[in-house]
Order: C-alpha cells, then sequence, then structure tokens
C-alpha cells in the first residue's frame, strides 16, 4: 500500500498547503486521510497520481458510493482530489488535470439550526443562576460563572468554540469594546464585546480569583487544569447541553456552534450587511457566509409585505 508521507507529490501538495495557505493542523490531518485513501485506490488499479485520468477519478467516487459514504464526504474527498491534481498540473508534473470535469454528487445545503433571541436570552439566563448563592458549593458557583462568560462572549462575538475556550488572559484587560481575534490560517478580524459579556468576564474572574487563586494566574482566559491549559471545547459543549435541558430547550438542537450561527442569523435579521457578517465570523469567502441567505429572504419578503404600495391591496 502507498504510505503517503513517502508519495513525493502528495507529499509536495501537503507542504504547499501548509505554507501557502497557512493550513491548521487539523485540516492538513484531514486532506492526508482523504488523500491516503484516493493513493491507494489508485495503487490498486495499477495507477498513480501522475497517470490518473478522468476514468479513475470517476471510479474513485463510485467506490466510495459503494462504500456507504454520505453525499457530502464524498463532496468533501472530490474537494481534496481536485485541489490536488490541480496543484499537480499548475506545478507542471501533469500534462492534465484529471479531475476538473468530474462532478461531484448533488447535494442540498442544510439550513442552520437557529435559536430565537428569546431562547437565548433563557439560557444566559439560567446560566447565571445561582452565581450569587454564597449557600452553593464554590465549585458550583465558579463553573455557572464560567459557563454564562462562555455564552455572553461567544453570542456577543460569534466566535469559533475552539477560537473561545483559547481567548488569553490580556482579553480581559481590553479597554475598547473590541477583541483581536486570531483565526483560521492566521487571519486576524475584530470583534464586538457587549457591556453584558465584560461584565460577565469581570465577574467571572473575579471568582476565580476568590476561589481558585492559582489557576487566575494562568495566561488564558478560561483556564484549567487540562493538557492545553484552557478549558476543553468538549467540556464547553456538555455544560451548554445541561444548560439547554435545564432551560426547558432541547438539548440536541444547542451547540455552541448553533450559539455562532444564533449570532450571525439575529445580526441579518435586524439589517446587518452580509458582508459585514461575513468579517465577523471570519469566513474567507462570502460564499461560506451565504448560508444564511433565506433570513435575507425572509427580511426582502417583510420589507416588500409592509412598504410596498400595493401590498395592501
Amino acid at each position: 500500500m502507498i504510505a503517503l508521507l513517502t508519495d513525493p507529490q502528495a507529499q509536495l501538495f501537503l507542504e504547499m498547503v501548509a505554507a501557502e495557505r497557512g493550513a491548521a493542523a487539523n485540516t492538513i490531518a484531514a486532506y492526508e486521510r482523504d488523500l491516503t485513501d484516493y493513493c491507494e485506490f489508485l495503487e490498486r488499479r495499477a495507477s498513480g497520481p501522475l497517470a490518473a485520468g478522468t476514468g479513475d477519478v470517476r471510479a474513485y467516487l463510485e467506490d466510495l458510493d459503494r462504500r456507504g459514504f454520505k453525499s457530502s464526504s464524498v463532496a468533501r474527498r472530490l474537494s481534496c482530489v481536485r485541489q490536488f491534481h490541480r496543484f499537480l498540473y499548475s506545478e507542471g508534473q501533469s500534462s492534465e488535470d484529471p479531475a476538473v470535469v468530474v462532478e461531484g454528487p448533488r447535494r442540498g445545503r442544510p439550513l442552520p439550526k437557529v435559536l430565537s433571541p428569546k431562547d437565548v436570552e433563557t439560557l444566559l439566563a439560567v446560566a447565571q443562576e445561582g452565581i450569587d448563592d454564597e449557600k452553593r458549593a464554590a465549585a458550583e458557583r465558579l463553573a455557572a460563572a464560567r459557563l454564562h462568560c462562555l455564552l455572553e462572549i461567544l453570542y456577543a462575538t460569534g466566535l469559533r468554540v475552539s477560537e473561545l475556550v483559547s481567548l488569553p488572559r490580556s482579553a480581559a484587560r481590553t479597554r475598547e469594546p473590541l477583541l483581536a481575534i486570531r483565526g483560521k490560517g492566521g487571519r486576524e478580524r475584530l470583534v464586538p464585546l457587549s457591556e453584558a459579556a465584560r461584565a460577565a468576564m469581570a465577574r467571572y474572574l473575579a471568582l476565580l480569583a476568590e476561589l481558585r487563586p492559582a489557576l487566575a494566574k494562568s495566561d488564558w482566559l478560561f483556564a484549567a487544569d487540562s493538557e492545553t491549559g484552557h478549558l476543553p471545547r468538549q467540556v464547553f459543549a456538555r455544560e451548554l447541553k445541561a444548560c439547554a435541558a435545564a432551560a426547558g430547550l432541547r438539548a440536541d438542537l444547542v451547540s455552541p456552534h448553533v450559539l455562532r450561527h444564533a449570532f450571525a442569523s439575529h445580526l441579518l435579521q435586524n439589517g446587518a450587511d452580509l458582508r459585514v457578517v461575513q468579517e465577523l465570523l471570519g469566513h474567507a469567502d462570502v460564499s461560506t457566509t451565504q448560508i444564511y441567505t433565506h433570513v435575507l429572504d425572509e427580511r426582502t419578503r417583510a420589507m416588500v409585505r409592509d412598504l410596498h404600495p400595493l401590498s395592501k391591496g
């Protein structure tokens, strides 16, 4: 079997993705898994990356379908294969690009799960219950303050969960209502920080200093006794689902990513420009943000209904 890291073409492609695109380790690992599978398939057909033709690429998609891959997974694999062959062609290692004319599976893009503003208000209210109740165990009070702080920041900024849990302690010292975030690919952006989020941060840090003074000296805002030194995102997700259940919401429909969607959708519903939301979310391409165009469509219909002189007959 072909070992991807010993295949010179695949190795060069991964190096390019890491160096020129600034891809994260998880992204590179995903490319590595997908290309390993593709190269092993080519080997079984007595072919290879430089000898592969359009028929090989189509046969690979058929093989994925036979193995029971979902259309979304097939589309992701094809995207990787396309980029790989485009790279080989642009570098002059291959005389043609066999994947350029291959169509992927047709699939509808699902709409994001979205909480209503009232749902978010309920979630925030439940999260902060008992923080100031000195009859509660100290650990419970601190966990509640941390969760409430996480939710306030997430809903105010729309951060990715990985960006949120790894915020530096210096984020709490900013005097401006903005946070500087380094996101995917090393891209930097500014996100808003509401007064409610700043207040929740101050409250949480005060309790942390009182109850866990050693953790309060950490360089991380959400310091924890973990391998990374900060709160693992899985722990946050688990605590959020427990909070959702306590708030009477369906826990399976609530996650950090759903709150990120709520941030974007609620902005658009209230008149924000799609390009502005793109910048706030840290999307490199506005096409990624266009998953929210259903919100814009609803707003447009409502505007025509309410403002057009002939709409009321």
